[in-house]
Formats: C-alpha cells, structure tokens, sequence
C-alpha cells in the first residue's frame, strides 16, 4: 500500500498506480514538485467515472423500497440539473455505484447535490439527523474510448448482487431490481431518460437496441455472471483510473498544474456560467434589463419563476439565487418555492 514516505521517490506516475483517487486527496502536499490539492478531482466535459460511496459506519443508506425509489428520483433529478447520462447503477443496502458520464465538467458540484438531498430527505423520513454517508465518494475515471473499460465496470457494477450472493443460483440477473441491468432488457420507451445504454451494448458487440440486440445481451451477462473472477476487477478496485498507459499519462497531465483553488473556482465559473445564461435568456423573454431585477419586489412572481427554474435545472444554492435576483435572504426564498407553483 502507498505511503507518504513512498511518494518522495519522486516518480508521481509510479505512486499514482498504488493508489485511489480518494488517497490522492488526502495526501495533499507531501509529494514535492508534483504536489496535489487536497480537494482535487479530475473534471473534463465527457468524462466517465465509477462512483461508489458506503454508509457512515457501514450504516443501511437505504432501508427499504421507498428509500431506492427516493435516491433514484433524486439521481434523475441530478442528472435534468447537470446533464449526466447513466451508464450502470446499483443501489445495494449500504452503499451504492453509479457509472456516470458528464457532458459538462461538473461531477463535484451535481455528487454535492445528490448526496446533499438524498441525506436530507432519508433524514427527513426517518426521523434522524446527522451524516448518512461516509466521506467523501469514490470516483474512478474510466476511459470511455470504446476499448472494453466501459464494458468491465458497468459488468461490475451489474453483477454486483451476485458477488454479494443476494440471488439464488436459478434466479435470473434481472430479479435484483435495484440495478439498471433489467432496464437495459427493456424497450427504450420503458427507461428512465436518464440511462444511455447505446455504447454499453456496442462495447458487447451488440449493434442494435432491438429485442434481438436485448435477448443477446441478456445471454451474454448471465455467461458473464460464471465466468467472472475477482482478478477481472484488480485494476478497477485497486487504481485510480481504469484504462491503459496513454489514458493514465493523460489524466495525469490534466490533474498537475494547478492547485486547489484553481479547480474549485473553475468548478464555480462553470456552474454560474449556465445559471447565468438561464438569467439572461429570462430576462430577455421579459424585455428586462438586469437592473430590473433589484428595482421589483422580492416575491415579484416572474422572479419567483425564475428561481424555480435555477433550483430545477441547476446545482446553484438559494443564497446564490437569492443574492442573484435581488430576493432577500435564502431563507425568503426557500419559503417561496416551498409554495405551490
């Protein structure tokens, strides 16, 4: 296992291979002349990651059927504010993975939303307080490029209930329900929007989401469900990327010149750059100009509007629309959109 004493070798791609993105983290600026920022993931538009996080202390993070039902309406939330496209996803009993790709660089701040309000609703529920989860969530870069990686970990990720033996030896995949397996057996019109299954089926060979394309898929995950081995997984259980030399070199190359308060505030410019725009393009059906915003009232109805539609399409916090539309403090706002439409 890497070590602080292991990384002043001073050959950062070495270290790297021994250890997780979540290590990479913490090690902050032990390793001289490459140093990384504590808080540092590696962001770019069409990025695919693995993400898994557990429940603090191993907790159950979902407790039962309405619990799985509210994270994946909170994940499909997630995926209308940020973008997002499913690949995979699997909601065990305490803990969960997702494989997801972000068109726009934005895992860190659409991750803080969902785990955010999945907390505070099973919090709600519950009758609790406090953290469910615990730290901060796996992310693992996956090369999407169409070599097979995507295949491996979405494999992973589907054949997860059966490594945890939660079906019998005759029970088919599908009857694990809280995985996207079985909705990839199913007519597109039957999906959630949000699961893109085109480039999983074309890394199994599969050409066509047609029923045929469907039956063969099915036929090759239940091959796949006895042949596995848990050496098929080192490389996703042990590194911080899945793909080959020329994909690591890459995201190393992307992750060194800055320090974290360049990728927090690039994550920020991002994150308002489309609120913003979605305040001008407002403004203009309205033929107001932004001065406008400060003279109205703060319960004036077309802000109100406006800050629903901020709060559904993306990650910004009330205070930020609050400040933003000139509606007081967050808490007025909060009220406001609790408040039937």
């Amino acid at each position: 296992m890497a070590t602080k004493e292991s990384c002043t070798s001073g050959d950062p791609v070495a270290f790297l291979r021994q250890v997780s993105v979540l290590t990479i983290d913490t090690f902050g600026d032990c390793c001289q002349g490459w140093a990384m920022p504590r808080a540092l993931r590696i962001e770019y538009a069409g990025a695919i990651y693995h993400v898994m996080n557990r429940g603090n202390q191993r907790q159950d993070i979902f407790r039962d059927a309405a619990d799985r039902q509210r994270f994946l309406a909170a994940l499909g939330e997630v995926c209308g504010k940020t973008g997002w496209q499913l690949h995979a996803y699997c909601l065990m009993r305490n803990h969960f993975h997702l494989v997801v790709e972000t068109p726009s660089a934005n895992l860190v701040s659409g991750m803080k939303w969902l785990l955010g309000v999945y907390t505070k609703r099973f919090n709600i529920r519950h009758k609790t307080c406090g953290h469910l989860f615990a730290g901060r969530y796996q992310a693992l870069v996956v090369d999407g490029s169409g070599n097979g990686y995507l295949r491996t970990v979405c494999d992973y990720v589907h054949l997860n209930p059966v490594r945890a033996k939660l079906l019998k030896r005759a029970a088919p995949l599908e009857a694990f329900v809280w995985s996207s397996y079985g909705d990839y057996l199913k007519p597109a019109s039957q999906r959630p929007g949000w699961l893109r299954t085109d480039r999983l089926l074309g890394e199994q060979g599969i050409p066509k989401d047609s029923p045929a394309g469907r039956r063969a898929f099915g036929r090759q995950m239940e091959e796949r469900r006895w042949q596995e081995t848990a050496a098929d997984y080192d490389q996703l259980r042990r590194g911080w990327c899945l793909g080959d030399a020329e994909f690591r070199r890459e995201l190393l190359a992307r992750a060194q010149p800055a320090g974290a308060s360049h990728y927090g505030g690039a994550r920020r410019e991002r994150d308002e750059e489309k609120a913003r725009r979605l305040v001008a393009d407002h403004l203009q059906r309205l033929g107001w100009k932004a001065a406008e915003l400060a003279k109205r009232r703060k319960g004036d109805p077309a802000k109100v509007a406006l800050a629903r539609q901020l709060r559904a399409q993306t990650t910004m916090t009330l205070k930020w629309i609050a400040q933003e539309l000139s509606m007081g403090s967050w808490t007025y706002v909060s009220n406001l959109l609790g408040q039937p439409a």
